[in-house]
């Protein structure tokens, strides 16, 4: 078993256990590997033991990573149709179209502008992007994110585009080791959540949770946890 073979089954094993704490079945929870500044390569090991969805951060690097792993996957006969790229870093204006191209999902969406720039470069017969909207939670000033409080009115405006799907909420809190913290803040983005539902919108996304506190966003409903560190060890860069 190789060191990513063995870290995804530990990372699934803290997942499991985590859903069956919260009383909920593990099957609504997707991992996403964050493989950012990560090779091609190590991104096949962990597809070679069934982790299908990945998550990038630098646009240009990604789009050459994504035909890399693609043709290296594509030369054994593996399918493609099950790969699948999330978009995670902040949407530059002169990255948006490929940004738009070459991606499933982008998490990070707080602006309106940056929303319209990804609808008008989806390229047609492509499904809609999907799309979380990122909150400031913790109301860090170093943080992005839209302030708590100004979600409906840009939830309302990216549901209105009709190239992006608005799938749910993404936050990133701040670091900590205090579980009740790290719960508070997690509990905030379901509630956010919950009050944009209940205006008429069909989210169905909480993008939250990490290496060192995935748990805590399962008790609070997470149904993505963006984990990289615990797969692929410390950063390449």
């Amino acid at each position: 078993m190789t060191t990513i073979a063995a870290n995804l089954q530990v990372v699934r094993s803290r997942i499991a256990r985590a859903a069956r704490a919260a009383h909920r079945p593990e099957s609504d929870i997707e991992l996403l590997a964050v493989s950012k500044t990560w090779p091609a390569g190590r991104i096949i090991e962990a597809y070679a033991d069934g982790q299908h969805a990945f998550g990038e951060s630098y646009a240009q690097e990604a789009v050459i990573k994504i035909t890399e792993v693609e043709s290296l996957l594509a030369r054994t006969g593996a399918p493609l149709r099950d790969l699948e790229w999330h978009f995670i870093g902040p949407v530059q204006s002169n990255k948006t179209r490929a940004i738009a191209k070459r991606f499933a999902w982008v998490h990070c969406v707080e602006r309106e502008k940056t929303a319209v720039r990804l609808n008008d470069a989806r390229p047609d017969g492509m499904p809609p992007l999907n799309v979380c909207i990122e909150v400031n939670v913790s109301g860090e000033a170093s943080k992005r994110g839209i302030a708590p409080g100004g979600e409906l009115a840009l939830a309302r405006a990216v549901a209105r585009l009709p190239r992006l799907r608005l799938r749910g909420l993404m936050a990133i809190p701040e670091p900590t080791t205090d579980a009740g913290l790290q719960r508070r803040r997690f509990a905030r983005l379901r509630e956010m959540r919950d009050r944009l539902n209940a205006e008429g919108l069909a989210l169905d996304t909480l993008s939250m949770g990490m290496s060192d506190d995935l748990e805590s966003a399962i008790l609070e409903g997470a149904t993505i946890v963006r984990v990289g560190t615990a797969i692929f060890g410390q950063r390449a860069g």
